[in-house]
């Protein structure tokens, strides 16, 4: 099961600077930062919530067909296909004064992201690979299509304030500009063939199907002098505007235990440029398909019979264009976790003035979910973090799912000197057989670190 964008190993790893990504009110230990530009956070992950390419495509001795078969029952209209990309192109934070007297520390950036969210459409699956044949008076939900897509970069902003030992919290405003999307959510319909009284079949249509677009058009248009100069200008606030925001806080119970959470993309993009969308909308009847040839004078073919009835059959729906103006929301996304840190560092120097209990282990569960069109998705996490060495940090997750129970992952940040690195991954125990995997992950990046914070 991947859910999507969901970073758990990242979740709390105050070493590195991204982690203000999926909580603004964490606790940062650094007085200043700035990633290397393209390189500070690469994420991927994709992933199916059904079959994997390897229940279709595995060398078993089974044939093809009857796998595709096999997984079309499997998969339920709830079932999944995702892709999530993230690249973040500029970013960096310090500390500031504030007009209280106490420490902020403002953070700031440029990022682009691709979100793509696909659900199995069961109905015209079955249809697609037995026929209507021997599914005479089975209605076929069209119901069960439905996706989501977009490729926007994030323009962004964010305060985090240490208020005392005890609380620190955080908020970043952002303002997204779509480079293009394409949304079909609220489809709704029924087909269904009956036995007819002109023909052998009647085949019955009652359809309420929309699909909005917006960048998409310019590009796959046949006359398009689309380049990558329009992508440069999209990214540029040149695309389709919308407004977000995050907010987070970290709170220490005792000097042990404490509690964090988030709320991040509360946001939307208002699409008015290049916009095309497409509705088709009331009950058809199609009686056209007839197994005898009728009889021409001019000799008319096989060919030009079925020609005229695929004709017939596109013209019996009313296809509405329109560039009508459009709003989508963002994906929701909410993290929260409960944290219990033991193990506490020893110092060689006698520090009187240190305020802070540092820890070099900590355990801890966190809860993950994410709105998506037809349900929330959700994951629960626990997760062992230690200090290794001064300059070496680890983190361990597993990650369960009413899907998968053996998500493993792991992160590790490391320091050379001011410049940190750090990669992250998980589902380890499916690398054995990637083609079996029903979810893979994975994010890296480089910060230069200013005047970090010693442990």
């Amino acid at each position: 099961m991947s859910f999507s964008q969901n970073k758990q190993v990242l979740y709390g790893f105050s070493e590195i600077p991204q982690a203000l990504m999926v909580n603004p009110g964490i606790k940062v230990n650094n007085r200043g930062y700035f990633g290397i530009p393209l390189l500070s956070h690469i994420h991927v992950i994709a992933g199916t919530s059904g079959t994997t390419v390897y229940d279709i495509f595995s060398n078993d001795g089974v044939d093809f067909n009857t796998k595709l078969r096999r997984a079309v029952n499997k998969m339920k209209p709830n079932d999944f296909f995702t892709l999530t990309q993230q690249l973040e192109i500029l970013s960096g934070g310090f500390e500031i004064g504030t007009f209280f007297k106490k420490k902020g520390y403002l953070s700031f950036g440029l990022y682009q992201e691709t979100d793509f969210i696909a659900y199995f459409p069961k109905d015209m699956a079955i249809l697609a690979l037995e026929g209507n044949a021997n599914n005479i008076g089975k209605p076929f939900n069209l119901k069960h299509v439905n996706l989501r897509g977009e490729v926007l970069s994030v323009y962004h902003i964010g305060y985090n304030e240490k208020v005392n030992s005890d609380f620190t919290y955080g908020f970043r405003g952002k303002i997204y500009s779509s480079i293009a999307n394409v949304n079909s959510i609220r489809n709704r319909g029924v087909f269904i063939t009956v036995p007819g009284e002109n023909n052998f079949y009647t085949h019955l249509f009652n359809l309420d199907l929309e699909l909005q677009t917006s960048g998409i058009n310019s590009i796959v248009e046949d006359d398009s002098d689309f380049s990558g100069k329009d992508i440069v200008k999209r990214t540029l606030f040149g695309g389709n505007l919308g407004l977000g925001f995050d907010i987070g806080f970290t709170y220490n119970v005792t000097k042990q235990w404490s509690w964090d959470a988030s709320v991040l993309d509360v946001g939307f993009v208002r699409h008015s440029k290049d916009v095309k969308n497409y509705k088709v909308e009331g009950v058809y009847e199609f009686e056209g398909i007839n197994p005898l040839f009728p009889e021409s004078d001019e000799g008319q073919t096989a060919e030009d019979y079925w020609n005229e009835v695929g004709e017939d059959f596109e013209a019996l729906f009313e296809l509405d264009s329109t560039k009508s103006k459009y709003t989508t929301w963002r994906p929701i996304k909410l993290n929260t976790s409960i944290n219990y840190a033991f193990e506490k560092q020893k110092y060689e120097d006698c520090d009187c003035l240190r305020k802070d209990d540092r820890y070099l282990n900590a355990v801890g569960l966190q809860l993950y979910a994410i709105k998506r069109p037809r349900q929330p998705q959700m994951a629960l996490t626990t997760y062992y973090y230690r200090q290794l060495f001064k300059g070496l940090r680890a983190k361990a997750t597993y990650t369960l799912d009413s899907f998968s129970y053996s998500n493993i992952g792991l992160g590790i940040s490391a320091y050379l000197g001011s410049l940190n690195f750090y990669v992250m991954a998980d589902n380890f125990l499916s690398l054995r057989n990637v083609y079996d995997a029903q979810s893979v992950s994975l994010q890296f990046g480089f910060n230069y670190i200013f005047n970090k914070n010693e442990d």
